[in-house]
């Protein structure tokens, strides 16, 4: 290793102290500019220092004593210069993974303790100098081409917390200097929706992909918003009414095609796009999201890098939700663009038991699994849920692999928009307030049973449930639960549309049950606003969460969620104990196991018992909700982190 010398200007020796010379620790990151090769040695030297121990004033010996905290420099031949045969001694400070992460200055050998003597004005020059490059380097810190890959981000398409990550995080990640892309289809429905593309122009760059058989023809469009480059894959596949995914009859049956397209324009987009006059290149971090982006790693490694291309590139999976994987019959490899001996990345197959019939060899395609195994780091949304993917319950079949890639698996929770779920600013509430001044909330309340046409009661607990109508969700917990629930004083309100057994069940309930629920039946933005606010509690009985949105929107809201101790509910929900011994300032809801409907009654019954009878402990908890830091900064500085570790080895594919 080589050793380095630095300039005397950076010797901060105080002064006052002639007995005892002080040091200071300098943080690695901020020497290259200062320091030049000297020679080959395990610490570093100073051109003057000092000589004797800086605590005991014991002068240094000529040997190097490794059981020694302050080694010693051995002599250096006499044909050396005079000048380096003197000098301090840098050791090395290194974090648990062997990374140098600063040093400490010791004595050399040989030296006066006159010739480091420094005026005030000297030491306060010095130190300006320093500061001067500390705040260089801060502004040129390392920054990535990253590009997002996905089928949705809000606000140009959403369907759930997929969207909400992919049109946060880039904004997050391009406030911290990086130069940041999103690629994502341009889906056009022929509705007033199509307007939400209004801003991005045809950049004019149509590229020819080879898939399925034949060229297919894409196009993009380009909207440069909030420091980030938002890229729209146009195709015709991605022009039909419905959501992204299907429309009333179901499940699009091209999305294997659809999503194809995307992973090769993908691709593509850093290579040919001059966004803002410079193409992205080829050192870039592809942030995959889901099953839908899943097929890039594997183009990089098969179809990119073979040939030269993309060598430099790296590439994250974020996994939002294992339970969908991107599976289709093993025949449509053919079609994916991919050389034959890549097939096995992909290839997938079923147990006997899960396989349609005795002739059926349970082969598939499985996009998911591809990236799995050619990723270079993998991420969940929570750390919850970066453990239950490796489990047999909570893997969905891919927990083997994700076992045997642990070693690189990482889960970051999610932020939230807290510029849109502000109860200090919303507009979509009718009362604004804050942690400082709760006098809004109830008025938000009152202001919901008045709009809902329930009894206003302020006082009377009200329960709220916001989300998809299906079994991940929770909702045959609810369906069992509600008869034994409604039997106490309390209101209970959802908002949600889904499975319509469940929809149906809702109308239903709220024809038995007129005075105390009510079921809304879709999907509305300000509506969801005014249940987060106006409710006291949030129940979330999830039977899986990879990360959960609402409960963060809750307790930003004051209103205290009750949540299945799962995945990412686990992780942001801290339980709270009204009658602990030891006052109890860290809870923020209950949370419940195992997943039955007595579990969810009791800890339901232990959130009202502490609505009505311990308000100063009401108070504290929404208190504390609203104070936590939801936003996207913590989160971005975790990905930061992956980056780097992902750029630290060579590609892993």
């Amino acid at each position: 290793m080589d050793s380095l010398q630095l300039s005397p200007i950076l010797l901060h020796l105080h002064p006052s102290h002639s007995h005892h010379h002080s040091f200071v620790l300098l943080r690695h990151s901020h020497f290259p500019s200062l320091l030049r090769t000297a020679s080959k040695n395990a610490n570093f030297r100073f051109s003057r220092s000092f000589s004797g121990d800086p605590f005991t004033g014991v002068g240094p010996t000529s040997s190097h004593n490794e059981n020694n905290p302050f080694p010693y420099q051995e002599e250096q031949p006499q044909l050396q210069d005079q000048e380096q045969e003197k000098g301090l001694l840098l050791a090395r400070e290194t974090d648990d993974f062997g990374s140098l992460v600063g040093f400490r200055l010791i004595p050399g050998s040989g030296t006066r303790t006159e010739e480091v003597s420094a005026t005030a004005s000297q030491i306060e020059q010095a130190e300006v100098k320093v500061e001067q490059e500390l705040e260089e380097k801060a502004e040129t810190n390392v920054s990535h081409n990253i590009v997002f890959v996905t089928s949705e981000a809000a606000p140009y398409s959403k369907t759930g917390g997929l969207g909400d990550v992919c049109g946060s995080l880039p904004i997050a990640l391009a406030s911290r200097g990086h130069r940041v892309m999103v690629i994502s289809p341009r889906y056009m429905h022929g509705t007033s929706e199509d307007a939400r593309y209004s801003g991005a122009v045809d950049m004019d760059r149509g590229i020819k992909i080879y898939c399925f058989g034949a060229e297919q023809e894409v196009g993009f469009y380009h909207e440069y918003r909030k420091g980030v480059d938002w890229v729209f894959v146009d195709h015709p596949s991605f022009h039909r009414s419905g959501s992204p995914y299907g429309d009333m009859f179901g499940t699009f049956g091209d999305n294997q095609f659809r999503y194809t397209l995307l992973c090769h324009a993908a691709c593509e987009a850093p290579l040919v796009l001059p966004l803002g006059g410079f193409t992205y290149g080829e050192r870039c971090l592809f942030l995959v999201n889901d099953w839908h982006a899943s097929l890039v790693p594997v183009l990089l490694a098969a179809k990119y890098r073979p040939h030269g291309v993309y060598k430099d590139a790296r590439s994250v999976l974020v996994i939002h939700n294992i339970a969908h994987q991107g599976v289709e019959p093993i025949a449509t490899f053919g079609n994916l663009g991919l050389p034959l001996e890549w097939r096995g990345a992909l290839e997938w197959v079923f147990p006997t038991w899960a396989r349609m019939h005795a002739l059926d060899t349970g082969e598939a395609v499985n996009f998911l699994k591809g990236a799995i195994v050619t990723s270079d780091r993998i991420v969940t949304v929570s750390k919850g849920y970066s453990w239950e993917i490796t489990t047999s319950e909570g893997g969905y079949g891919l927990h083997e692999l994700l076992k045997n890639r642990k070693s690189i698996l990482s889960g970051i929770t999610n932020g939230i928009d807290v510029t849109e779920w502000d109860p200090s600013s919303d507009q979509y509430i009718p009362f604004k307030y804050s942690a400082d001044d709760l006098s809004g909330k109830v008025q938000c309340k009152i202001e919901l049973q008045k709009e809902l046409g329930l009894p206003e009661r302020p006082d009377c607990p009200l329960i709220g449930f916001i989300g998809r109508l299906d079994y991940q969700k929770g909702i045959e917990l609810i369906r069992m639960g509600i008869p034994e629930l409604m039997e106490d004083d309390v209101q209970f309100v959802m908002l949600g549309s889904g499975n319509p057994v469940y929809e149906d069940w809702m109308r239903a309930t709220e024809a038995a049950y007129r005075d105390k629920f009510r079921g809304w039946v879709g999907f509305n933005v300000p509506i969801s606003h005014r249940i987060t606010a106006g409710c006291d509690i949030l129940l979330m009985p999830s039977t899986f969460e990879p990360c959960g949105l609402n409960q963060l929107y809750a307790m930003r809201y004051g209103t205290i969620p009750v949540v299945h101790q799962t995945g990412g509910l686990r992780d942001t929900v801290q339980n709270f104990n009204p009658f602990a011994e030891v006052k109890n300032d860290e809870g923020t809801g209950w949370t419940f196991s195992p997943l039955t409907k007595e579990s969810m009654l009791e800890a339901l019954r232990y959130a009202i018992q502490t609505y009505r009878e311990y308000k100063s402990s009401w108070e504290g908890l929404m208190r504390r909700g609203m104070t936590r830091d939801y936003t996207w900064v913590n989160a971005a500085t975790q990905y930061e982190q992956i980056i780097e570790w992902a750029f630290m080895d060579p590609p892993y594919c």
